[in-house]
């Protein structure tokens, strides 16, 4: 079954590497090594009675049981789920009681109230046997459940079925350009799909090899990208930041990266620039749990002439853009972003009326705002529910911010709406870089780009933003200080 490559890989090349796991004593896994350890998971799982839709949950940081239970649930049709590690003991145990576990596993004590069946996987030794029945697994299984962040609302648990992964692997590989000998990285948590969807899985399909690590640190990344040759690397915006400010940032050998993805957030142009400045491409990506997550790719020749663009639309992705009737619009105009294909999720987890809300006649309502250019090089404005009204004029935080980051002074921006008495809402800027640039000035430097309604009136430096455990900006901390702020 095409589900179980990595028993292929290690038919064919047994010794080929597939994992490295950057600890103190950075252990090597081939491919007939991962196999083996999915193999005893398999056997395991199959030993205590679980059968095909059975849920097998995991509380850690990124750890080589993600891999090896991912594929042992995958050669069962199990669906295996990685937890926010970074949730509090009440949200966990909310998503165990919506998910009816058989089985749940995490790393240390356990903390939780409920009565779940908790293993401790430092205490626990996994048996040598690697016999369990072949099983059949089609295109409609679901393998993979990973919870959306809540920051809306309830958590989501979106299933992510053999059919969507596989669509993912092939829309990466064709619009990314990705070889059996490459090299990537694993740093994003495995409670995200960027952890598992973005590089991991379509690169191991492929046959190349990773290099996992249990957090992100700034300088380690720079030291493996140089000793493991990292031939190309994804990371949020704020990762890349963090690594250009390291002190070995400019004197690092580097020359084995062919090109940078950076997705999750709008990266600042100024940083992107200073990337190529490096000799490195580094280019935006685009995607959501619910569809991939890899449905646009942009072009190498394109990449330095449109750094605020996502690209076109991946191969096998069907992308439309459209206004609140339902009808698509025109080239340079804003719309809410729908996509269709193989790699669009068959829905959240017990949560039918929710997901029958996004999605229609076949198209996932992704609640984002994009335009595309005459060339269909598309550009992302902001989410649908973010935009804010501000004396009559729909504003839209993420074509603000887009203008922001062409400042000299500015590195990175994120705005948010506030009440106003005269305007009704008004932009709350926070911003990072120069503590010199005060509001005046900046909003002098938005006169030729931004219509004058659409100018934050508030402008806060920060040293640092508050971020999620998967390093992306925690706006609901900052929504909360802006309206501290103005009395909102």
């Amino acid at each position: 079954m095409w589900t179980d490559f990595i028993r292929k890989h290690a038919q064919k090349e047994p010794d080929r590497t597939a994992l490295i796991i950057a600890d103190e004593n950075c252990r090597k896994l081939s491919y007939a090594d991962l196999d083996r350890e999915a193999s005893r998971w398999a056997a395991y799982f199959h030993s205590r009675g679980l059968t095909r839709g059975d849920r097998v949950a995991l509380l850690a940081t990124n750890r080589l049981e993600h891999l090896s239970m991912f594929f042992g649930c995958a050669k069962l049709g199990l669906i295996f789920v990685p937890l926010n590690f970074r949730l509090g003991p009440r949200e966990i145990e909310e998503q165990l009681a919506r998910l009816d576990t058989s089985l749940f596993f995490g790393s240390g004590p356990c903390e939780l109230q409920g009565d779940h069946p908790y293993t401790d996987l430092e205490q626990f030794t996994l048996p040598e046997d690697t016999d369990y029945p072949e099983v059949e697994v089609s295109m409609d299984d679901c393998l993979l459940m990973l919870f959306t962040s809540g920051s809306t609302g309830i958590p989501k648990g979106v299933m992510l079925h053999a059919g969507m992964l596989l669509w993912n692997m092939i829309n990466t590989a064709l619009d990314w350009g990705m070889y059996a000998d490459d090299v990537s990285m694993i740093q994003m948590p495995l409670f995200h799909t960027g952890g598992w969807n973005v590089t991991c899985l379509p690169l191991l399909r492929l046959g190349g090899a990773l290099v996992m690590t249990d957090k992100f640190d700034a300088a380690q990344t720079l030291s493996l990208i140089r000793e493991q040759r990292v031939t190309f690397y994804f990371a949020v915006p704020t990762m890349f930041r963090m690594m250009w400010e390291c002190d070995d940032f400019k004197t690092s050998d580097l020359d084995s990266i062919r090109f940078c993805i950076s997705g999750g957030a709008p990266c600042p142009i100024s940083l992107i620039k200073a990337w190529q400045e490096r000799g490195i491409l580094l280019k935006q990506g685009f995607g959501l749990t619910e569809v991939g997550p890899n449905c646009f790719a942009m072009p190498d020749r394109s990449a330095v002439d449109r750094p605020d663009s996502v690209g076109r639309p991946a191969v096998h992705s069907h992308v439309k853009l459209i206004d609140e009737d339902g009808n698509t619009v025109p080239a340079g105009e804003v719309g809410e972003l729908c996509l269709k294909g193989p790699h669009v999720t068959q829905g959240y987890w017990r949560m039918e009326e929710t997901f029958a809300k996004v999605f229609h006649h076949g198209y996932f309502h992704t609640g984002d705002l994009m335009r595309a250019d005459e060339d269909g090089f598309h550009y992302v404005v902001g989410r649908k529910k973010n935009m804010y009204i501000s004396g009559g004029e729909n504003v839209f935080p993420g074509e603000v911010v887009r203008q922001m980051v062409q400042h000299p002074g500015i590195m990175d921006a994120l705005v948010v709406a506030v009440p106003d008495e005269k305007w009704g809402e008004v932009g709350y800027a926070f911003f990072q870089g120069d503590p010199d640039l005060d509001l005046d000035q900046l909003r002098e430097f938005l006169n030729d780009r931004l219509s004058r309604y659409k100018h934050p009136h508030h402008l806060q430096r920060l040293d640092n933003f508050p971020l999620l455990a998967n390093n992306k900006v925690d706006v609901q901390t900052l929504k909360k200080e802006a309206l501290e702020a103005t009395g909102g």
